[in-house]
């Protein structure tokens, strides 16, 4: 398994952003996460609210912990109650946002090399973004959407 790259890494971030620029939708924030959970690449928009920044690595850094895609940790989550909630965001130290837009990033064999999270617009335009700067670096995207 050969790990993320930084110009890898750059590559999700401008093409996911130029993706939501295309679509029209709001100002976007990107994180890059590799496979240790460490941020490699990070891009805010002029206009993104401040939180952005905390949500979009908090979406990449629970899809990678849990080892599947944002839709499928969304529906966990909702399914699991608050006591599995809660002991995500203990274990976690509040750093895990279950829901779409978090996107795991595999290599051809299916290893996770990391992942994006994205905040800005609606979930699936997020997600929509993520896949995009994905692609783009030559890596495929695992949402968690079992389609």
């Amino acid at each position: 398994m050969t790990p993320l790259t930084l110009a890898q890494a750059s590559t999700m971030v401008d093409k996911a952003l130029e993706h939501g620029r295309a679509a029209k939708f709001k100002p976007l924030t990107v994180a890059v996460l590799d496979a240790g959970g460490h941020l490699m690449a990070f891009k805010r928009e002029d206009g993104s609210s401040i939180l952005r920044p905390q949500i979009a690595q908090g979406k990449a850094w629970g899809t990678l912990g849990m080892g599947f895609g944002g839709r499928e940790f969304a529906r966990r989550a909702a399914g699991g109650g608050a006591t599995f909630l809660n002991s995500l965001m203990v274990a976690s130290e509040g750093k895990v946002i279950p829901n779409a837009g978090g996107v795991l990033i595999r290599d051809a064999e299916k290893n996770i090399l990391g992942a994006v999270g994205i905040s800005g617009d609606t979930s699936e335009n997020d997600e929509a973004c993520a896949v995009a700067g994905i692609k783009a670096a030559g890596l495929l995207a695992d949402t968690g959407d079992p389609a």
